[in-house]
């Protein structure tokens, strides 16, 4: 075997588990489908609106159920079936993507329709999200999770680059309606995809008994666990602040480099293209390291202040290459300690909290940075991620030095989370 053919095997062993593979060609359907709407709907409240504030209150409506959810979705994620939770969370965004493509097409939507179905979609998204993360324990085992999590995010990502690109064109030709309509029929993938898993061969736990405080019981452990709370905790600043390209991209395209629909699609799949190839060395790596979690933010927010200053839309769709890239490495590799470092029965507790900080940060990083698009134009929004990502970057570092744990007791720590003591 060729070192070639062996890196390959290396980076997408997890596809040799059956209910893997089922999982992840569905998921890779379904989320060009979801790409194509998420362009769709950006597109659409711009042009009833004309304005970026709009646009900010979509993206923080379709997050905000995550604020007030996710704590409770992961105690309800621990509870039940995951599959058959995804199941019904999976039926209701294909549900609400219908209902939003029939208002499109018979020209009955108005800018109160898009807030509401999004804020819907937000509440399924709560309950699907945690659910989804640590259901990919249950399919592929401790063994290849690390891999498993890194090809869910080239997955996400080379959906990325195919949605928006797609969607971006087919707007442009002939509207906004088939994106939402082609996304509801998407989620058909992955909803037959789990109903033809074998529920035999999941790595299942005994699900966790219902009693008093389990909210409260997984807040404790984050906070007991050091590798746990370091990390969210930079997730947290990096996602409300420096993760804001959903209202960035739009805004330049349209605003800042005079594009259309297309302009904004070929930007969105550019960056995401660099984030396919980032997700893929994660999905090659053993284990994540803190100096790989600290380096990729530090690299991320460089390379924001290069976009601010980009001086055309060819020039801007360069960059984000690379920014892709470095943005990908730093989330598959914060999503991979939370989970090796996590015991099996708080999963879903521990990744709730991580889709709170991480996706429930984005009503406030939404509306900031659509104020700040208003105010001082949409590179703002650019230099605010540079700004916040390096000092998140640098404060953690200085904490690392002043105690937080060395780096071969983190790597010690995911390796066998069984054995961690958070007193040490």
């Amino acid at each position: 075997m060729s070192l070639a053919e062996a890196a390959t095997r290396r980076t997408f062993r997890s596809l040799r588990v059956r209910n893997y593979r089922l999982f992840f060609f569905g998921q890779l359907v379904s989320l060009t489908g979801t790409w194509m709407q998420q362009v769709g709907q950006d597109w659409l409240v711009l042009r009833l609106t004309n304005r970026a504030l709009p646009l900010g209150v979509t993206l923080a409506l379709q997050f905000a159920p995550m604020l007030v959810l996710g704590a409770w979705a992961g105690v309800v994620a621990d509870r039940l079936d995951k599959r058959r939770l995804l199941l019904a969370t999976q039926a209701a965004m294909a549900s609400l993507a219908l209902v939003l493509g029939v208002l499109t097409a018979t020209g009955a939507i108005r800018l109160w329709m898009v807030y509401l179905l999004a804020l819907l979609l937000g509440c399924a998204t709560a309950f699907d999200m945690p659910t989804r993360q640590a259901f990919v324990s249950e399919m592929v085992g401790p063994d290849h999770l690390t891999n498993a999590v890194g090809l869910n995010s080239a997955v996400f990502n080379s959906a990325r680059v195919v949605g928006p690109a797609v969607a971006g064109v087919l707007i442009a030709a002939v509207g906004i309606a088939p994106a939402f309509l082609i996304n509801a029929v998407s989620y058909l993938a992955v909803i037959a995809g789990l109903l033809a898993m074998d529920p035999a061969r999941l790595h299942r736990l005994p699900p966790v008994d219902r009693a008093g405080g389990q909210v409260r019981a997984g807040l404790r452990y984050v906070w007991s666990n050091r590798v746990l709370r370091s990390t969210i905790a930079l997730v947290a600043v990096v996602g409300a602040l420096g993760l804001n390209y959903r209202v960035a991209l739009p805004l330049l395209a349209r605003f800042t480099f005079g594009g259309d629909a297309s302009a904004y699609g070929a930007l969105a799949s550019i960056m995401a293209a660099g984030a396919v190839v980032g997700a893929l060395a994660a999905a090659r790596r053993g284990r994540p390291s803190r100096a790989l979690l600290l380096g990729s933010v530090a690299v991320f927010g460089l390379l924001s202040f290069v976009a601010a200053a980009a001086p055309t839309l060819i020039a801007e769709a360069i960059v984000l290459a690379p920014l892709g890239l470095a943005m990908m490495t730093f989330v598959a590799t914060a999503n991979s300690m939370l989970q090796l470092a996590s015991s099996p029965e708080m999963r879903g507790r521990v990744m709730a909290l991580y889709g709170l900080v991480f996706l429930g940060s984005t009503p406030l990083g939404g509306l900031l940075g659509a104020w700040m698009a208003g105010q001082f134009g949409p590179r703002s929004i650019l230099l605010l991620s540079g700004v916040s990502s390096l000092a998140a970057a640098g404060v953690a570092a200085v904490l690392t030095r002043q105690g937080l744990p060395h780096e071969s007791y983190y790597s010690n720590a995911v390796a066998d989370p069984a054995a961690y003591r958070p007193d040490r």
